[in-house]
């Protein structure tokens, strides 16, 4: 896995397509680390993990989850230090493990193929609950630079997190430009409210869990256009 630097403070690694594993964001403070999602899975998490360490940066103490789809959380019991997610959030993670705990995991493998890639040769889906739970706004401080997780409206699920981060101008987006899987249509008025949600945000570049990074008005235009 290649770790890429986004600014002085700010690291992530490339999505994949094949294994749908999407950008992991890091965040480095003068006295602890932040992670931005959990990853697909154990596997994703370790080789995260590896391409930090080989950077010389520290692992994060501190993991927030932009949204529950498993792609972006279901790596949560392979992390270190704590997880932090929103109640909505919490609340999906744990109604998709009762029905993982009941049928097995078939129904969640069935959903795309993407899945069964990333969770062959019988790789057991672990789904954990989030160490913290937080409502609509939460400032992190790791050391001379913030982390405030925001609420948000979205066209992709109710339960949306965005982590910006004042001081670099760097907001990550989780998949909250996405519409709904698995058809992607993107409602409208969701979409608007994300659109004002965005405008009012004072960040320069941002970065999607299955994107490259984009410039502010490089979004809205396409969010406007709807050409992402």
């Amino acid at each position: 896995m290649k770790l890429n630097r986004a600014c002085e403070r700010i690291w992530y690694s490339m999505y994949e397509e094949e294994r749908d594993r999407p950008c992991l964001g890091y965040v480095l403070g003068d006295r602890w680390s932040l992670a931005v999602d959990a990853g697909h899975s154990d596997a994703h998490v370790e080789e995260f993990y590896e391409a930090l360490e080989q950077a010389g940066l520290p692992l994060p103490s501190v993991t927030v989850l932009t949204h529950w789809h498993w792609d972006h959380s279901f790596g949560m019991h392979a992390i270190h230090g704590i997880s932090i997610a929103n109640e909505a959030t919490a609340r999906h993670l744990e109604d998709f493990s009762a029905r993982v705990r009941a049928d097995g995991g078939r129904e969640f493998l069935s959903l795309d193929p993407s899945i069964r890639k990333e969770y062959a040769n019988n790789r057991p889906v672990v789904i954990t609950a989030p160490d913290v739970v937080f409502e609509k706004r939460l400032e992190l401080d790791p050391g001379n630079i913030k982390a405030v997780l925001l609420r948000s409206i979205s066209p992709h699920t109710d339960d949306t997190t965005l982590v910006y981060v004042p001081e670099e101008k760097f907001l990550f987006l989780g998949d909250c430009i996405s519409g709904v899987f698995p058809t992607w249509e993107r409602d409208p008025e969701k979409t608007r409210g994300l659109i004002r949600t965005l405008e009012e945000t004072d960040f320069r570049h941002c970065l999607g869990g299955h994107w490259k990074i984009l410039e502010k008005q490089e979004l809205l235009d396409a969010l406007e256009t709807e050409t992402i």
